[in-house]
């Protein structure tokens, strides 16, 4: 008899067993289709927060490129007109360190410069300052990178037209196109002339840090 009672009872257990295993499997199924819904709105913040954390990465990698870039932003071309992004007087203090020898810049502009041959393409801009050392013309000239948004940038690899003058009260900048060629003096009667130095580089503003 209790050899008979016993037999059923090892029979119910894994019958019950099985049904609270399947109760606890519908009950965690239940739990993760609250947690997940169709309307996917449990895994947008996720989403959204790891969206975040990429615009942030890109930004910092940005300002790391414009910490590090050679160029130095100077204007922006406005319809045809410049406009300065660096004060004159800031560009003429920067002209007056990168001469280093004395020289006095009183004028600091942007020049567009429009080769003959290239009328449908848009003009080469130079960076120019001009002022005396002991009492004789100097001027620099320096090539701007114009961005595809018309900003004009100075690269540390832009070259350096330097002009010196000697019994001349101003000289040119002679051009080939939009290509600096040479100088000339504005009165040479009598017997001053006028001399082109070419630096394949410049430091015109100081390196951040």
């Amino acid at each position: 008899m209790l050899r008979l009672l016993s037999t059923p009872r090892l029979l119910l257990a894994p019958a019950l067993l099985a049904a609270v295993l399947l109760s606890a499997c519908e009950a965690s199924r239940r739990t993760r289709e609250t947690a997940n819904p169709d309307d996917g709105t449990a895994t947008s913040e996720p989403t959204r927060r790891s969206e975040r954390i990429d615009r942030k990465e890109q930004k910092e990698t940005a300002d790391l490129r414009i910490m590090d870039s050679p160029n130095r932003l100077v204007a922006a071309v406005v319809e045809s007109k410049v406009q300065y992004k660096v004060p004159r007087e800031i560009l003429m203090q920067q002209f007056n360190r990168q001469f280093d020898d004395g020289t006095v810049v009183d004028k600091a502009l942007v020049r567009p410069i429009q080769s003959k041959a290239k009328t449908k393409e848009k003009p080469v801009y130079y960076l120019v300052g001009m002022g005396l050392r002991n009492g004789m013309f100097r001027a620099m000239a320096l090539p701007l990178e114009l961005s595809t948004d018309n900003e004009l940038y100075l690269s540390t690899t832009a070259e350096r037209y330097m002009l010196e003058g000697r019994g001349c009260q101003m000289c040119y900048f002679n051009f080939e196109g939009d290509k600096i060629t040479g100088t000339v003096c504005e009165d040479n009667s009598g017997g001053g002339t006028c001399t082109l130095t070419v630096v394949d580089n410049n430091t015109f503003f100081p390196p951040k840090r």
